[in-house]
């Protein structure tokens, strides 16, 4: 079974507005190793039609005159990487990408019973669904020293206390912090 894997950068107070942590080489290089662990990605649609805008390359094989050399290792894995997003307002997505119509509940596990190295999962409110379905097999938090003040928070609204275990932690530069859980009791 492919483990289904969720990381997302998040400040001290919580928030994870993808605009509130500034891209640096360092967390990109972070975050595109961590996706090459993974032969799959999921998204809900915010996150997947964010993702495209952003990393998608152009149809003549160029990249973004913003993008910065050190960005395309990142762009490539999110360009190539299979890519199966939750949605049930659009019609069709292209981008190596596949749509997941019916219960979210059965069709991750659909997913999760193929063979391979992994799914990663990315966004806010898809994780949030997939946490109360108890479907996340490994919880990443990059934590970043600052404080926000506003935005979207972490699990708002989860249905149940997540018990989760510390199975590992890593400087990641610029003070941040990756610490990783697995479901599990705290106390163990």
């Amino acid at each position: 079974m492919r483990p289904l894997r969720y990381s997302i950068n998040v400040t001290l107070d919580g928030c994870v507005d993808h605009e509130t942590v500034l891209a640096t080489e360092e967390l990109h290089r972070y975050h595109a190793a961590n996706l090459e662990r993974a032969d799959a990605l999921l998204f809900g649609r915010v996150t997947y039609q964010m993702m495209e805008e952003a990393w998608r390359r152009s149809p003549t094989g160029e990249w973004p005159d913003w993008m910065e050399g050190w960005m395309i290792p990142f762009a490539e894995t999110i360009d190539e990487a299979q890519k199966y997003v939750v949605s049930s307002t659009l019609d069709r997505v292209d981008w190596n990408a596949e749509l997941l119509r019916g219960d979210l509940e059965t069709a991750v596990r659909e997913l999760k019973d193929r063979p391979g190295a992994g799914i990663y999962v990315g966004g806010v409110t898809l994780p949030l669904a997939l946490a109360d379905l108890g479907l996340i097999d490994e919880y990443e938090f990059l934590v970043h020293p600052i404080v926000a003040g506003h935005g979207p928070t972490l699990f708002a609204g989860l249905r149940e206390q997540l018990d989760l275990r510390l199975v590992g932690r890593k400087e990641v530069g610029s003070g941040a912090v990756a610490l990783s859980y697995v479901p599990g009791s705290s106390s163990s």
